[in-house]
This record gives C-alpha cells, sequence and structure tokens, in this order.
C-alpha cells in the first residue's frame, strides 16, 4: 500500500494501471479491490483528474490525436464522461495546428515517386497517430494548394 500511495503521488494513475501493477505482485483479488477502494477514497487515485492529465500529456508529448487518446482512456475503462470532459481540452484549432506541425517535420523523411503516394503515406502516418480522416484531408488539401 505504502509502494502504491508513493507512485500515486508522484503520477496520475487509473484504476487499471494500479490494478495491471498489483497483479505482477500476484496479491488476491479481494485485497487489489480493497487498496484500490481506499487509494480513491483517500483520492490518489481519480479518474477525472487522470484523464485530464492523460489527455494533456499525450497530445502534447506524444503528439497524439484524439481517436488514439479517446481509445487509450476507453481500453483503461475510464468513464465516456470523464473522456468526453476531458476532450474539451484540445480546440480544433490546436488539434489542426499539432496535426500541421507532426506532417510537415514527417514530410521530408517520405519518399515517394510523386506527390500522391508521398500524401497517402503521410495520411497513414497520421492515421496512425489518431488524427480525425477530416483533419488531414484538410490539412494535406490545405498544404497542397499552398
Amino acid at each position: 500500500m505504502i509502494r502504491l500511495t508513493a507512485k500515486c503521488a508522484v503520477s496520475e494513475y487509473c484504476r487499471a494501471d494500479i490494478r495491471k501493477m498489483m497483479s505482477r505482485w500476484e496479491l488476491p483479488e479481494g485485497v487489489a479491490d480493497k487498496i484500490i477502494k481506499r487509494l480513491q477514497d483517500e483520492r490518489y487515485i481519480d479518474e477525472q483528474r487522470y484523464a485530464h492529465a492523460f489527455v494533456r500529456d499525450k497530445f502534447r508529448y506524444n503528439h497524439w490525436g484524439w481517436i488514439r487518446i479517446e481509445q487509450e482512456l476507453r481500453r483503461r475503462n475510464i468513464p465516456q464522461e470523464y473522456i468526453d470532459e476531458a476532450k474539451e481540452e484540445i480546440s480544433d484549432d490546436d488539434n489542426l495546428e499539432a496535426l500541421r506541425k507532426i506532417i510537415d517535420s514527417k514530410r521530408p523523411t517520405i519518399k515517394g515517386k510523386n506527390e500522391y503516394e508521398v500524401n497517402a503515406k503521410l495520411f497513414r502516418f497520421a492515421l496512425s497517430r489518431g488524427f480525425s480522416y477530416s483533419a488531414i484531408n484538410q490539412v494535406l488539401h490545405t498544404d497542397i494548394e499552398e
């Protein structure tokens, strides 16, 4: 318990992260549930706070798009209301600007026979980062016009 409270005091964790840590320690299921309950009661674990921190970090530092961020939060069983609330931290303009920077930095490294092939590779790359079709199309279309 002390090890987990120390970890939670330093960084944000959700129930799924803590459960995964405890599964490596081979704790009985009932004990794990009690520990998670206590961590939540003492506000070491707060999934709403976790969702906001996760969105900020993955958008700023990992350069993920909203689709990938949302998928990862769902995989961690974060309630949809917290996901939707955290989503509001990323404006559409910020999303497009981040995508534009990612594409501009990736473009020189992409090899292709023609502009169509290069754009197709950039499109697939941006999709893998979790950006939407419409945002990618908008950014690539704007780059082509310029």
